[in-house]
């Protein structure tokens, strides 16, 4: 609806204490469906695009240049998107989100198909956007790969806030409630004497269920205690 992609029903949205208007406002969109035209060029797609939202030629060459180095995808540009990994279709589209610098970027499972090289070079553009005051919405299933970029949170449970607010504040009144633990041996015993669940258990490989962390600093010490060799014992924050 922000988008006038589809009408609201009744309401009004404001950006800045203002009516939206299309017009006035520099809004950049990242759908999750791919939306670049496999036969066209990415040079002659990217031009395209920048036309749409109001750039000149010259200004968008430079934008197109700018951002096809900071992506690393300078050598695809006279290539047709058919020929693009889908890793590097979705930087394209990314770049056709922010070309014409826009004040809100909507992002919508920005880092589908990317690989862990080419997900940092997004976060890391992301995380520069924000720090030179751009608005981000961002959709994402990760939960923990939104905490890397946001102060605050809305999660929607059937088109219905269900939690908002200051992303700190909210995980402050949620204790943690998990432990990792990697041992050389069975330690069942030790979790069962402190009424502790066992969640999952791989090859000495234990995710536990706690109500507190003072439970948990309980089970280290009698680990510790009797000489059980840990490889790893991780309090889980939640996400």
């Amino acid at each position: 609806m922000l988008l006038e992609i589809i009408k609201k029903d009744s309401g009004e949205i404001t950006w800045k204490g203002k009516p939206v208007d299309r017009k006035s406002v520099r809004f950049g969109y990242l759908p999750e469906e791919r939306g670049v035209y496999p036969k066209t060029k990415i040079f002659d797609q990217l031009m395209y695009f920048a036309e749409l939202k109001g750039m000149q030629k010259d200004e968008a060459i430079s934008s197109i240049n700018k951002w096809a180095k900071v992506l690393k995808v300078e050598e695809y540009l006279q290539m047709p998107a058919e020929k693009l990994s889908k890793g590097n279709q979705q930087k394209i589209q990314f770049m056709t989100a922010i070309i014409h610098d826009p004040e809100l970027v909507i992002l919508d499972e920005p880092f589908s198909g990317l690989d862990p090289v080419n997900t940092e070079i997004l976060k890391n553009i992301i995380i520069n956007l924000i720090k030179n005051g751009k608005y981000i919405i961002m959709s994402a299933h990760q939960m923990a790969t939104i905490e890397e970029f946001c102060s605050d949170i809305s999660i929607l449970n059937k088109g219905k806030t269900v939690l908002q607010g200051n992303l700190k504040e909210i995980k402050e009144k949620y204790p943690a409630n998990r432990v990792e633990i990697d041992v050389k041996q069975d330690i069942k015993k030790y979790i069962e004497e402190l009424n502790l669940e066992i969640e999952t258990e791989t090859n000495n490989n234990y995710i536990i269920k706690i109500s507190d962390e003072e439970k948990a600093h309980k089970l280290l010490n009698k680990l510790v205690a009797d000489g059980i060799n840990i490889d790893k014992f991780e309090i889980k924050k939640p996400t």
